[in-house]
């Protein structure tokens, strides 16, 4: 007669002690992860900002001191510059008050032209050596410039790093983490700048310049506004302004003042304006293509861009624009072979715009927009 015996049922499947204690551990670890996963998402998160925030560290460390070597190098200082470039790269700008929105535009620009007196003052007293060569002036205060933006975003990136990790925010450090990629890209376009403008080298955001300068070469120039200069030229049976700021020195010049007084200069009798500039491109588009729009192609705070409108408006001049496409990498870095290959076609498309849009004799403001950095007259 044989024995029934009842089937033992175990909570924890598997047949010898290994695949049950392995069994176990998923368990515990699966339960774990219901109770403490975004805790242990967090903490990943925390790191991978820390590993981000000591990149960003070196790279500001690096920049300040190609900052220091260049002033040394070029101004030759007779005390270490050191403790005041500290004091420049924390140098700040606090926006007119807007709250009566009339009259904004000229407060901004009187603070912004101050700014730039301010800084321009404090890279002589640097650079002693260097007291009356603009050109080296306005390229050590782009370089210094360069290095208060990585500064600035390194101090940005470490406030909410410190933020989260006080707070134990997932929010806070989640947001910071989804744009690290984006912030990194940049630090790096302006770690690569900072070479650029030390030596005086071409960058991306020069290729407007880089147009003006192209059809305005041989010809007698002329300051026009701050930091602005012009050529008349004749192109296709018309004569045409051409601006740009003033190189090969670091300098965006006021293109804004310059067009005032080309415009007023001719008494408002000008058939249109063209305006070329970097624009930004978007991924999946090739650097250095060229496009053509209408409107004021300038970027900047907005003040420069007012005044050209308004006396657009004033005349009724039709304003055509057409933009060099870069990302913001691009813009601050050298200027690649692409960008520089697309000046004659953006060349060749302002002379069809002036043959379409216009008639034989009349008169044009074309302006190369962006900082003239390594570009001539």
């Amino acid at each position: 007669m044989k024995e029934s015996g009842a089937t033992k049922v175990s909570l924890i499947p598997g047949t010898d002690s290994i695949t049950q204690v392995l069994s176990l551990v998923m368990y515990v670890f699966f339960i774990g992860f219901i109770f403490y996963g975004q805790r242990i998402q967090m903490y990943i998160m925390i790191r991978e900002v820390e590993n981000s925030l000591h990149k960003l560290r070196h790279i500001k460390e690096e920049g300040k001191k190609t900052a220091i070597d260049v002033i040394k190098e070029l101004g030759k200082p007779t005390t270490d510059p050191s403790s005041r470039i500290d004091r420049y790269l924390e140098y700040f700008t606090i926006a007119p008050q807007s709250m009566d929105p009339a009259g904004i535009v000229a407060k901004l620009d009187h603070i912004l032209d101050t700014r730039d007196e301010r800084l321009k003052e404090e890279v002589k007293l640097m650079a002693p050596e260097l007291q009356n060569d603009e050109v080296q002036i306005n390229n050590l205060e782009n370089t210094l410039e360069a290095a208060m933006a990585l500064n600035f975003i390194y101090k940005v990136v470490r406030h909410y790093y410190i933020q989260g990790k006080k707070t134990l925010s997932l929010y806070v450090i989640m947001q910071l983490q989804m744009i690290l990629p984006m912030v990194m890209k940049e630090a790096e376009a302006y770690a690569s700048a900072l070479k650029a403008f030390a030596y005086g080298q071409p960058i991306g955001d020069g290729a407007g310049p880089l147009v003006a300068g192209k059809l305005m070469h041989g010809y007698e120039t002329r300051k026009l506004a701050k930091d602005c200069v012009m050529a008349s030229v004749p192109i296709e049976g018309r004569t045409a302004i051409i601006i740009k700021a003033e190189g090969p020195g670091g300098n965006v010049g006021k293109p804004g003042d310059a067009v005032e007084a080309a415009i007023e200069e001719n008494k408002g009798k000008i058939a249109c304006l063209i305006m070329i500039d970097a624009g930004l491109k978007l991924e999946g588009e090739a650097v250095g293509e060229v496009a053509e729009g209408i409107g004021a192609a300038i970027g900047g705070p907005g003040v420069d861009a007012f005044k050209i409108e308004e006396k657009l408006t004033k005349y009724k001049i039709r304003n055509y624009a057409i933009i060099i496409k870069q990302d913001i990498g691009d813009a601050v870095s050298p200027m690649r072979k692409e960008i520089n290959d697309s000046i004659d076609k953006a060349i060749e498309q302002v002379k069809l715009m002036i043959r379409e849009r216009t008639k034989e004799g009349d008169k044009v403001i074309i302006v190369g927009v962006g900082n003239s950095i390594g570009v001539g007259q």
